[in-house]
Protein backbone atom coordinates (compact mmCIF):
# COMPACT_ATOMS: atom_id res chain seq x y z
CA UNK A 1 0.00 0.00 0.00
CA UNK A 2 1.66 3.21 -1.14
CA UNK A 3 1.93 5.81 1.62
CA UNK A 4 0.11 9.11 1.26
CA UNK A 5 1.68 12.21 0.73
CA UNK A 6 1.64 14.23 3.50
CA UNK A 7 0.94 11.39 6.53
CA UNK A 8 3.32 10.81 9.12
CA UNK A 9 4.45 7.90 7.44
CA UNK A 10 5.56 9.65 4.21
CA UNK A 11 6.97 12.54 6.37
CA UNK A 12 8.90 10.40 7.90
CA UNK A 13 10.81 9.04 4.88
CA UNK A 14 12.50 13.08 5.18
CA UNK A 15 13.50 12.64 8.91
CA UNK A 16 15.02 9.24 8.22
CA UNK A 17 16.80 11.18 4.87
CA UNK A 18 17.92 14.31 7.09
CA UNK A 19 18.92 11.72 9.48
CA UNK A 20 21.33 9.93 7.47
CA UNK A 21 23.10 13.32 6.25
CA UNK A 22 23.52 14.16 10.06
CA UNK A 23 25.08 10.43 10.55
CA UNK A 24 27.48 10.46 7.30
CA UNK A 25 28.88 13.95 8.30
CA UNK A 26 28.83 14.54 11.88
CA UNK A 27 29.39 10.18 13.02
CA UNK A 28 32.91 10.51 10.66
CA UNK A 29 34.06 14.17 12.15
CA UNK A 30 32.99 14.35 15.76
CA UNK A 31 32.67 12.02 18.95
CA UNK A 32 29.20 10.64 18.98
CA UNK A 33 28.73 12.36 22.81
CA UNK A 34 29.45 15.38 21.58
CA UNK A 35 26.38 15.34 18.98
CA UNK A 36 24.15 12.41 19.81
CA UNK A 37 22.16 13.54 22.40
CA UNK A 38 21.39 16.78 20.56
CA UNK A 39 17.54 17.13 19.44
CA UNK A 40 17.57 16.07 15.61
CA UNK A 41 17.14 20.27 14.82
CA UNK A 42 20.41 20.96 16.33
CA UNK A 43 22.39 18.15 14.83
CA UNK A 44 20.66 19.07 11.28
CA UNK A 45 21.91 22.59 12.03
CA UNK A 46 25.55 21.39 13.03
CA UNK A 47 25.66 19.31 9.92
CA UNK A 48 25.15 21.99 7.80
CA UNK A 49 27.21 24.42 9.60
CA UNK A 50 30.36 21.99 9.51
CA UNK A 51 29.78 20.89 5.57
CA UNK A 52 29.12 24.12 4.61
CA UNK A 53 32.40 25.26 5.86
CA UNK A 54 34.18 22.09 4.86
CA UNK A 55 32.59 22.84 1.46
CA UNK A 56 33.71 26.87 1.79
CA UNK A 57 37.29 25.97 2.57
CA UNK A 58 37.52 23.40 0.04
CA UNK A 59 36.36 25.05 -3.03
CA UNK A 60 37.89 27.88 -1.51
CA UNK A 61 41.38 26.70 -1.01
CA UNK A 62 41.21 24.42 -4.43
CA UNK A 63 40.36 27.26 -6.86
CA UNK A 64 42.82 29.56 -5.16
CA UNK A 65 46.09 27.40 -5.45
CA UNK A 66 44.93 26.58 -9.49
CA UNK A 67 44.62 30.07 -10.61
CA UNK A 68 46.94 31.99 -8.19
CA UNK A 69 49.86 29.03 -7.56
CA UNK A 70 49.67 26.46 -10.29
CA UNK A 71 48.84 28.86 -13.37
CA UNK A 72 50.04 31.76 -11.67
CA UNK A 73 50.27 35.13 -14.06
CA UNK A 74 48.35 32.71 -17.07
CA UNK A 75 44.37 33.23 -16.34
CA UNK A 76 45.27 36.71 -14.43
CA UNK A 77 47.24 39.18 -14.30
CA UNK A 78 49.91 39.85 -11.54
CA UNK A 79 48.43 42.90 -10.32
CA UNK A 80 44.83 41.38 -9.98
CA UNK A 81 46.09 38.66 -7.56
CA UNK A 82 44.56 39.25 -4.35
CA UNK A 83 46.38 39.97 -1.20
CA UNK A 84 46.87 37.16 1.63
CA UNK A 85 45.61 39.65 4.10
CA UNK A 86 42.82 40.12 2.00
CA UNK A 87 41.83 36.61 1.37
CA UNK A 88 42.19 36.23 5.16
CA UNK A 89 39.30 38.86 5.85
CA UNK A 90 36.61 37.29 3.68
CA UNK A 91 37.28 34.36 5.19
CA UNK A 92 36.86 35.74 8.71
CA UNK A 93 33.59 37.91 6.96
CA UNK A 94 32.29 34.83 5.76
CA UNK A 95 33.01 32.87 9.24
CA UNK A 96 31.11 34.98 10.99
CA UNK A 97 28.46 34.65 9.28
CA UNK A 98 28.15 30.90 8.44
CA UNK A 99 26.55 30.29 11.86
CA UNK A 100 23.37 32.22 10.69
CA UNK A 101 23.55 31.02 6.93
CA UNK A 102 23.09 27.47 7.54
CA UNK A 103 20.29 28.36 9.88
CA UNK A 104 18.15 28.88 6.87
CA UNK A 105 18.15 25.13 5.23
CA UNK A 106 17.82 24.03 8.69
CA UNK A 107 14.57 25.40 9.22
CA UNK A 108 13.95 24.36 5.55
CA UNK A 109 13.94 20.71 6.37
CA UNK A 110 12.47 21.21 9.85
CA UNK A 111 9.56 22.43 7.35
CA UNK A 112 10.17 19.82 5.27
CA UNK A 113 9.65 17.25 7.88
CA UNK A 114 6.89 18.20 9.03
CA UNK A 115 4.31 18.83 5.83
CA UNK A 116 4.72 22.75 5.14
CA UNK A 117 6.31 22.04 2.08
CA UNK A 118 5.57 20.82 -1.56
CA UNK A 119 8.73 18.73 -1.33
CA UNK A 120 8.47 14.68 -2.72
CA UNK A 121 10.92 12.15 -1.31
CA UNK A 122 11.16 10.11 -4.56
CA UNK A 123 11.49 11.12 -8.27
CA UNK A 124 8.94 7.73 -9.13
CA UNK A 125 6.23 9.69 -7.30
CA UNK A 126 6.36 11.97 -9.76
CA UNK A 127 8.03 10.50 -13.04
CA UNK A 128 10.92 11.84 -14.97
CA UNK A 129 8.96 14.12 -17.09
CA UNK A 130 7.37 16.58 -14.45
CA UNK A 131 10.39 16.36 -12.53
CA UNK A 132 12.11 18.10 -14.90
CA UNK A 133 9.34 20.42 -15.42
CA UNK A 134 9.48 21.31 -11.62
CA UNK A 135 13.01 21.91 -11.73
CA UNK A 136 13.16 24.24 -14.40
CA UNK A 137 10.33 26.07 -12.95
CA UNK A 138 12.51 26.04 -9.57
CA UNK A 139 15.29 27.42 -11.45
CA UNK A 140 13.55 30.29 -13.31
CA UNK A 141 12.05 31.16 -9.95
CA UNK A 142 15.48 31.62 -8.33
CA UNK A 143 16.80 33.17 -10.92
CA UNK A 144 13.77 35.86 -10.90
CA UNK A 145 14.19 35.94 -7.27
CA UNK A 146 17.63 35.98 -6.30
CA UNK A 147 17.59 38.27 -9.32
CA UNK A 148 15.23 41.01 -7.52
CA UNK A 149 16.49 40.50 -4.62
CA UNK A 150 20.12 41.24 -5.42
CA UNK A 151 18.99 44.61 -7.26
CA UNK A 152 16.89 45.93 -4.06
CA UNK A 153 19.72 45.64 -2.08
CA UNK A 154 21.37 47.65 -4.06
CA UNK A 155 18.19 50.32 -4.79
CA UNK A 156 17.05 50.45 -1.34
CA UNK A 157 19.54 52.61 -0.17
CA UNK A 158 19.63 51.37 3.80
CA UNK A 159 19.57 48.06 2.69
CA UNK A 160 22.56 48.47 0.68
CA UNK A 161 24.61 50.82 3.48
CA UNK A 162 23.98 48.52 6.08
CA UNK A 163 23.84 45.40 4.81
CA UNK A 164 25.20 44.64 0.62
CA UNK A 165 28.12 47.18 1.10
CA UNK A 166 29.61 44.87 3.52
CA UNK A 167 30.42 42.66 0.11
CA UNK A 168 31.12 45.38 -2.22
CA UNK A 169 33.86 46.23 -0.20
CA UNK A 170 35.78 44.16 -2.73
CA UNK A 171 35.07 46.28 -5.90
CA UNK A 172 38.39 45.69 -7.79
CA UNK A 173 40.27 42.28 -9.51
CA UNK A 174 42.62 42.61 -6.71
CA UNK A 175 40.47 42.59 -3.96
CA UNK A 176 38.42 39.70 -5.23
CA UNK A 177 38.74 35.81 -4.84
CA UNK A 178 37.09 32.99 -4.05
CA UNK A 179 36.77 33.46 -0.65
CA UNK A 180 34.88 36.58 -1.40
CA UNK A 181 31.41 34.39 -2.86
CA UNK A 182 30.42 34.04 1.00
CA UNK A 183 31.98 37.80 2.76
CA UNK A 184 28.51 38.95 3.15
CA UNK A 185 26.24 40.57 6.44
CA UNK A 186 24.55 38.00 7.43
CA UNK A 187 21.17 39.00 6.59
CA UNK A 188 22.69 40.16 3.12
CA UNK A 189 23.39 36.21 2.66
CA UNK A 190 20.09 34.81 4.11
CA UNK A 191 17.77 37.35 2.30
CA UNK A 192 20.27 36.25 -1.42
CA UNK A 193 19.34 32.57 -0.50
CA UNK A 194 15.61 33.21 0.48
CA UNK A 195 14.02 32.40 -3.24
CA UNK A 196 15.92 28.62 -2.47
CA UNK A 197 13.77 28.78 0.39
CA UNK A 198 10.52 29.84 -0.38
CA UNK A 199 9.70 28.02 -4.26
CA UNK A 200 9.54 25.00 -1.48
CA UNK A 201 6.19 26.38 -0.52
CA UNK A 202 5.43 27.10 -3.91
CA UNK A 203 7.02 24.39 -6.61
CA UNK A 204 6.74 20.27 -5.91
CA UNK A 205 10.51 20.23 -5.36
CA UNK A 206 12.80 16.88 -5.43
CA UNK A 207 14.31 17.13 -1.36
CA UNK A 208 17.70 15.59 -2.39
CA UNK A 209 17.63 17.73 -5.53
CA UNK A 210 17.20 20.46 -3.54
CA UNK A 211 19.94 19.18 -1.02
CA UNK A 212 22.15 19.46 -4.36
CA UNK A 213 20.96 22.38 -5.46
CA UNK A 214 22.08 23.90 -2.23
CA UNK A 215 25.41 22.16 -2.70
CA UNK A 216 26.21 23.66 -5.62
CA UNK A 217 25.94 27.45 -4.48
CA UNK A 218 28.48 26.91 -2.48
CA UNK A 219 30.52 25.98 -5.49
CA UNK A 220 29.19 28.34 -7.76
CA UNK A 221 29.50 31.53 -5.32
CA UNK A 222 33.45 31.00 -5.15
CA UNK A 223 33.38 30.00 -9.05
CA UNK A 224 31.44 33.91 -9.92
CA UNK A 225 34.21 36.10 -7.70
CA UNK A 226 37.27 34.53 -9.68
CA UNK A 227 37.74 37.24 -11.90
CA UNK A 228 37.76 34.76 -14.40
CA UNK A 229 35.45 35.21 -17.96
CA UNK A 230 34.57 31.47 -18.67
CA UNK A 231 32.76 32.83 -22.11
CA UNK A 232 29.63 30.20 -21.86
CA UNK A 233 26.69 31.96 -22.64
CA UNK A 234 24.02 32.33 -21.04
CA UNK A 235 26.03 31.65 -17.81
CA UNK A 236 26.43 34.55 -15.35
CA UNK A 237 30.22 33.74 -15.10
CA UNK A 238 32.45 35.86 -12.81
CA UNK A 239 33.43 37.98 -16.33
CA UNK A 240 30.19 39.51 -15.66
CA UNK A 241 30.16 39.51 -11.87
CA UNK A 242 33.32 41.20 -11.90
CA UNK A 243 32.08 43.81 -13.54
CA UNK A 244 28.61 44.04 -10.87
CA UNK A 245 31.52 44.27 -8.22
CA UNK A 246 33.00 47.58 -10.70
CA UNK A 247 29.96 49.49 -11.43
CA UNK A 248 27.21 48.21 -8.84
CA UNK A 249 24.00 49.16 -11.72
CA UNK A 250 24.95 45.67 -13.88
CA UNK A 251 24.31 42.23 -13.97
CA UNK A 252 22.05 41.49 -11.15
CA UNK A 253 21.70 37.91 -12.00
CA UNK A 254 22.48 34.70 -10.22
CA UNK A 255 23.39 31.15 -12.92
CA UNK A 256 21.95 33.30 -16.11
CA UNK A 257 22.22 36.83 -18.21
CA UNK A 258 18.28 36.35 -18.81
CA UNK A 259 16.98 38.62 -16.24
CA UNK A 260 19.56 41.12 -17.01
CA UNK A 261 19.42 40.77 -20.59
CA UNK A 262 15.45 41.16 -20.55
CA UNK A 263 15.36 44.34 -17.85
CA UNK A 264 18.66 46.37 -19.28
CA UNK A 265 20.89 45.92 -16.88
CA UNK A 266 23.40 43.51 -18.48
CA UNK A 267 26.68 44.68 -19.25
CA UNK A 268 29.14 42.53 -21.46
CA UNK A 269 32.63 41.44 -20.31
CA UNK A 270 33.88 42.82 -24.43
CA UNK A 271 32.24 46.25 -23.35
CA UNK A 272 33.92 46.22 -20.29
CA UNK A 273 37.10 46.02 -22.20
CA UNK A 274 36.57 48.58 -25.04
CA UNK A 275 35.49 51.09 -22.78
CA UNK A 276 31.60 51.24 -23.91
CA UNK A 277 29.37 52.60 -21.21
CA UNK A 278 25.76 51.39 -20.69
Amino acid sequence: MEMAIGSSEYLRQFVEETSMYNSIVLANLLPATWWAPLPHFLQTWLRNYIAGTILYFLSGLLWSFYIYHLYRNVYLPKDAIPSNKGMLMQIYVAMKAMPWYTLLPTVCEHLIENGWTKCYSGISEVGWSLYLVYLAIYLIFVEFGIYWMHRELHDIKPLYKYLHATHHIYNKQNTLSPFAGLAFHPVDGILQALPHALALFIIPTHFRTHIALLFLEGVWTANIHDCIHGKLWPVMGAGYHTIHHTTYRHNYGHYTIWMDWMLGTLREPEEEKSGKVN
